[in-house]
């Protein structure tokens, strides 16, 4: 038997309360907001195809154009768009794997080819199995179809939700880190996937909430992002190292991506929605000698001193996060049972 749905309206109050409640955070004093830098690519996603845009990765071979998709009930589609006009330059239609189910991220790796993570988990980590899509980065831009590789992944400690799904530019592990409020973990996948088989990942590090995450191109940073903040931590033997350092992250009503931009100086951090804006925030970071993280512009004074502990987004954005969290869960899971 399916519980009983959350009425509409019940639905559109919760959502009210929680906007309501996360625009109050926003206003608040000290709160860190993500300032465009000159020069940084801000853009808005202009292609009425893409309304639930959930991963970004920045091209390597294409300069400026970036590689995205849809949430869900879009069909085997990547979308490259343009930056310098936030139109869609390319739709790749990908052939030789099943439908896909929930895709959540997207990654490129050192081999030039971008790996798509069909990982997400709605059902609250029930399924057993998740996939990977792999294919080459085309040399032109175009609409095109290509034939993707097809890897099945299953978890050491069982099955999770996911949205975050991270290749080492570097070595060409895969890594995923899977989405929970309290006990959250970064997983590593073989050190080549294999097709054909269970790919094993396993957990190397514990993470906070994260929505999605992104090496940066020489493979010495990860940096990490949720709802309300971003984290980035020095990369160091195969692990996130420390607690990291707070990004000023853009408030987007569903934070879902994010990327460097292909020279690393840029963080670009997407949403969902049609017509989604992706926003530039500049990537330097810079320890200071006793290690602690160096203050952000409109950070509160002991953002630097008092960093948070790794797994936590602080009490009150953890208490306003599962308030959303409920909403958008409630919202897509109406979503999709209405359509069963």
């Amino acid at each position: 038997m399916r519980p009983p749905l959350p009425s509409a309206a019940a639905t559109a109050t919760a959502a009210a309360t929680a906007l309501a409640a996360a625009t109050a955070l926003a206003l608040l004093p000290g709160t860190a907001y993500a300032a465009q830098s000159p020069g940084a690519s801000s853009f808005t996603i202009s292609d009425p195809r893409i309304k639930e845009s959930s991963g970004l990765a920045a091209s390597r071979v294409h300069p400026g154009v970036y590689w995205t998709h849809n949430d869900s009930d879009d069909g085997p589609y990547v979308y490259a768009v343009d930056s310098a006009t936030g139109s869609t330059v390319a739709r790749v239609t990908l052939t030789g794997i099943g439908r896909p189910r929930d895709v959540e991220a997207i990654s490129l790796g050192p081999d030039g080819q971008l790996y798509v993570g069909d990982i997400g988990d709605n059902r609250g980590g029930t399924w057993d199995h998740v996939w990977i899509y792999r294919f080459q980065e085309p040399r032109q831009l175009g609409d095109v179809t290509v034939k993707a590789t097809q890897f099945t992944v299953r978890y050491e400690d069982g099955p999770r939700n996911a949205e975050s799904l991270m290749v080492h530019p570097v070595t060409g592990r895969v890594y995923i880190a899977s989405k929970d409020e309290s006990k959250g973990g970064l997983y590593e996948g073989p050190a080549q996937l294999a097709a054909g088989a269970d790919n094993v990942f396993r957990r190397v590090a514990d993470v906070p909430w994260v929505t999605d995450g992104a090496f940066s191109p020489d493979g010495g940073r990860l940096t990490l992002r949720g709802y309300f903040t971003a984290r980035t931590y020095p990369w160091k033997d195969g692990r996130p190292e420390g607690e990291g350092e707070r990004v000023d992250a853009p408030w987007q009503g569903q934070a879902e991506s994010v990327t460097y931009s292909a020279d690393g100086s840029t963080l670009m951090f997407g949403s969902e929605g049609a017509s989604s804006r992706v926003v530039a925030v500049p990537a330097a970071v810079t320890p200071s000698p006793g290690g602690s993280a160096s203050p952000q512009p409109g950070s509160p004074p002991d953002t630097a001193t008092s960093p948070e502990p790794t797994g936590s987004f602080g009490k009150g954005a953890l208490v306003l996060a599962g308030g959303l969290v409920l909403v958008f869960g409630a919202k897509r899971l109406f979503r999709r049972r209405a359509r069963d």
